[in-house]
């Protein structure tokens, strides 16, 4: 019975996203290591770009450093993942998010020519 842990559930991991401080980017970072809450993480993080769609305010600037942070500390594993979310939608919020991902270049990276 090894499955995905139950916590941190979407609603928490989107939370976290939304208010990006030191503690939560710790937070994230400790999800990253684990391969088993890669889905928490990523349900947390369509969560949280559908919430950030679903906003009076768009805030563009932060979904690009989210997405940038995101690009540059997450493992190889999850680089191609954050790259089909980011492009799930042509949402600004989503965009807004691929833009700072691809500045990363953290798929680049993820999958660099032998």
């Amino acid at each position: 019975m090894s499955g995905p842990a139950a916590f941190p559930d979407r609603d928490t991991t989107a939370a976290k996203l939304a208010s990006f401080d030191d503690a939560n980017q710790a937070f994230v970072k400790l999800l990253m290591e684990n391969p088993e809450q890669d889905e928490n993480l990523m349900e947390g993080l369509c969560r949280h770009l559908d919430l950030a769609a679903e906003a009076r305010f768009l805030n563009s600037l932060k979904l690009e450093k989210l997405g940038e942070w995101l690009g540059n500390e997450a493992p190889p594993r999850l680089q191609m993942r954050l790259m089909e979310t980011a492009r799930s939608s042509q949402h600004p919020a989503y965009q807004a998010f691929r833009a700072g991902l691809a500045r990363s270049g953290g798929l680049q990276r993820a999958f660099a020519n032998a």
